[in-house]
């Protein structure tokens, strides 16, 4: 009975094994290189080997046969399938769609949103610069005490213009501050998506407080006639810190969006539709947080001249409204690119409705 089990399973493989054999050298090829690598005659041959291969799969279980084949079957069975059905990107292509296309296309999709939270964090700057300005006492209400340091309202004009001029070493001084405000802004950040689940109302108090505390240690330098200076030598980097903060608070008030006014849409189909393009903004901030921390780290030190400070801040300001205003405008392919939100995009994503 074993010798005769031993024959069928011989004779199985050896009627079919050339096939099996052809299927696998074409899927290690497209594994490697891409489907593209396939000549017109090999791309014919390759849904019909892995019909073939199936079919072999579907006997072999159903007669008992080899477990070792049925394990080879099935995971040339797999492999295949991956080759033919779904599309593999390679690291740079993903990586060049995701800032042609996902990311400008994800913050112009929820353009209300950034919108509504760069007004608010704009709204805390000015509150916390003119309550500062009306009472420096307040101060200390926006900003801790360990990270003011000797920029307080009762330092000289002499203390903060070499805060502003000197270059320091890492771990003093303004070099401290601008270490915390990375660190802070990049945490404030991940914070405000975070609460984005929790209804998105505190995303708003953690922007307005975030600008308060900006716009309170801009207020001191500007009480000494330092204010154009603070603004000059904080913008250059903190345009693009500062607008990360801004989609990590739009991602966050998005999804809180979706689960309070859910519309005709079940809360969790909204949250997870509106979650692929928050965990975008998401992704997207995170790189421009790195960004950032680069002109920090390399500009700030070598530059000291206020008007090419300013330069640097008016040319990265139009970069970035350029990037998300005009990339990414057309899908490839020419199909439109922006999609105005909600029901298009439920329609299309085959999202279940609520019950009315």
């Amino acid at each position: 009975m074993a010798t005769e089990y031993r024959l069928r399973s011989y004779e199985f493989r050896r009627e079919r094994e050339a096939g099996w054999q052809e299927l696998e050298v074409l899927v290690k090829r497209v594994e490697k290189k891409g489907i593209t690598s396939l000549d017109a005659a090999e791309l014919q041959r390759l849904p019909t080997l892995y019909r073939s291969v199936l079919s072999s799969l579907s006997v072999a279980r159903a007669i008992s046969l080899d477990k070792n084949v049925i394990q080879y079957l099935e995971g040339l069975s797999a492999r295949a399938y991956f080759a033919i059905y779904c599309r593999k990107r390679f690291l740079g292509k993903t990586l060049l769609h995701f800032f042609r296309q996902t990311f400008p296309r994800s913050v112009r999709r929820i353009r209300w949103a950034v919108t509504l939270a760069l007004a608010v964090m704009v709204l805390g700057v000015l509150a916390g610069f003119v309550l500062t300005k009306n009472d420096p006492s307040r101060f200390f209400s926006f900003v801790d005490a360990d990270l003011a340091g000797n920029r307080t309202p009762d330092a000289s004009v002499e203390e903060l213009q070499k805060t502003l001029y000197t270059p320091e070493e890492s771990g003093t001084g303004l070099a401290r501050f601008a270490t915390f405000l990375f660190t802070h802004n990049a945490r404030i950040g991940l914070l405000c998506f975070a609460l984005g689940f929790v209804a998105g109302v505190p995303v708003l108090l953690v922007l307005f407080a975030n600008g308060a505390m900006l716009g309170a240690m801009w207020a001191v330098y500007a009480a000494k006639g330092l204010g154009y200076d603070f603004f000059a030598w904080v913008m250059p980097h903190g345009v693009t810190e500062l607008l990360a903060v801004v989609l990590c608070g739009a991602a966050g008030l998005s999804l809180g969006y979706g689960l309070v006014f859910p519309g005709r849409f079940r809360r969790l189909d909204n949250l997870a539709l509106r979650g692929r393009h928050a965990g975008s903004l998401a992704v997207g901030a995170v790189l421009l947080f790195f960004v950032a921390a680069l002109i920090e780290g390399l500009f700030r030190q070598l530059v000291q001249d206020v008007d090419t400070r300013t330069a640097v801040l008016v040319g990265t300001a139009l970069m970035w409204l350029g990037y998300f205003t005009l990339v990414g405008r057309k899908r490839a392919g020419g199909e439109p690119g922006d999609v105005d939100e909600a029901e298009h995009l439920f329609d299309a994503a085959k999202v279940p409705r609520a019950a009315p």
